[in-house]
């Protein structure tokens, strides 16, 4: 027997997106968004409030940087999430994190997140709060890329939110094989 929840945020996994930017005197800024998705083969899609410094800076550069939280830096991807940049100018500093440009949009990399999207604004919306962006380039740290160069899941050892009980969990094992195992029903 089913139980009813209403309509409540419970999609997983939630990816927990760490989006940097550049604040207007160049010092590089971030927050956690849990609210994104892609939106096609190039675009990524994610909700933001306009109230949120990073958005002002996306909406003044039109660059950012999304990437993937991971269990080994837990604390300060959580951080960024519970402290807004308008109220502490030091949030990146407290961090430990350090950037360098990226070299497709105006927006800063960090470096010890090893996987980012490198995208430009398309277009936000203010009253649905959404942000869509092209993905102009995705960039991996080579210790996170598998044999044949791909990126491996399980080296990036990303987090996602689980929005029932406000934590974060890892990802597991390899459960099949997409586009593949579905052919056995044919």
């Amino acid at each position: 027997m089913r139980k009813n929840f209403g309509a409540k945020p419970q999609m997983y996994p939630m990816p927990v997106l760490i989006i940097a930017t550049y604040n207007a005197d160049g010092t590089p800024n971030a927050m956690n968004a849990a609210w994104g998705c892609m939106a096609d083969a190039d675009k990524i899609c994610i909700f933001v409030a306009a109230a949120h410094k990073t958005m002002e800076n996306i909406l003044a550069r039109k660059g950012f940087t999304v990437s993937m939280a991971t269990k080994e830096q837990l604390i300060p991807a959580d951080y960024v999430g519970i402290v807004s940049g308008n109220d502490d100018p030091e949030k990146w500093v407290k961090t430990g994190w350090n950037a360098e440009k990226s070299t497709f949009v105006d927006a800063p990399l960090i470096r010890e997140l090893p996987m980012a999207l490198e995208c430009e604004m398309l277009s936000y919306d203010e009253e649905s709060e959404m942000l869509m962006g092209r993905i102009l380039n995705v960039s991996a740290e080579e210790n996170i890329l598998d044999e044949n160069g791909k990126i491996d899941v399980r080296k990036l050892d990303p987090i996602s939110y689980d929005p029932v009980h406000h934590a974060y969990l890892t990802l597991g094992e390899k459960a099949g094989n997409a586009f593949s195992d579905g052919k056995k029903l044919k």
